[in-house]
């Protein structure tokens, strides 16, 4: 029996083999600096919000502000109020200011909202919807 024809057949699909898994080490090579490059970025922006959010407890407040409560949020949460395109909620309130998302930081700040509604500075468009005052 001639098992060239097998060999030859085997040889093939071995060369194909080869190829692809040269291929799919070459794209995994290009994923995984893709990958780092992603992570580095990631790493940069987290570091940025750090610094961004530790520089805004010490800016003063403008001087046409109103006068606000003793507590370092109040300032920051008018500063995300002036980047706001629309109306925000108050869990979107605590996400721009890194606020752990529980119930808890969304209610103390939700209540921060209402009195600076209360203070003139906020309006509630509707139910739980606050803009900054025009």
């Amino acid at each position: 029996m001639n098992i060239q024809p097998l060999l030859d057949a085997l040889g093939i699909q071995e060369d194909a083999a080869r190829a692809l898994a040269d291929d799919l080490r070459t794209q995994i090579a290009e994923l995984q600096a893709r990958l780092q490059e992603a992570e580095t970025h990631l790493e940069h922006l987290a570091i940025t919000r750090k610094t961004v959010t530790a520089l805004a407890d010490r800016i003063p407040a403008r001087a046409d502000s109103p006068d606000l409560p003793e507590h370092p949020d109040y300032p920051r949460i008018l500063a995300v109020f002036n980047e706001a395109a629309g109306p925000l909620r108050a869990r979107d309130v605590c996400e721009a200011l890194d606020h752990e998302l529980l119930p808890k930081n969304i209610e103390g700040t939700r209540a921060k909202l209402k009195r600076l509604v209360k203070l003139n500075v906020l309006t509630e468009a509707d139910a739980g919807n606050f803009t900054r005052k025009q």
